[in-house]
């Protein structure tokens, strides 16, 4: 599955159908490009869930309504109800099996 880069507007659409991973990031941030090619690998390989990447400089309010400290922080949504959140720079495997414990 693609990976989607959203905006403020239409973040709650994003987030309502299904699994829902959220990647808020900043250009600026080693970690985050880091991260970068690892959700597009995981994009790749799983087509059950959606991965969407926010911009905290570009979207600033939906990261401060989520209280985004620090990036990478990625959110896990099922059905539009957020039901976990990791901050840091993760391995795919451990996203992996993260995905697969929340299902």
């Amino acid at each position: 599955m693609e990976i989607i880069h959203g905006s403020e507007t239409e973040f709650d659409h994003l987030v309502t159908d299904g699994m829902v991973l959220v990647d808020f990031y900043a250009t600026w941030c080693g970690p985050c490009k880091m991260l970068g090619p690892v959700l597009e690998e995981l994009a790749s390989d799983r087509d059950e869930v959606k991965i969407v990447k926010m911009d905290i400089d570009r979207n600033p309010e939906i990261a401060k309504s989520y209280g985004i400290m620090s990036v990478p922080t990625m959110l896990l949504f099922k059905d539009g109800t957020l039901i976990d959140k990791k901050v840091g720079f993760m391995p795919k495997e451990l996203i992996d099996n993260w995905i697969q414990e929340s299902k």
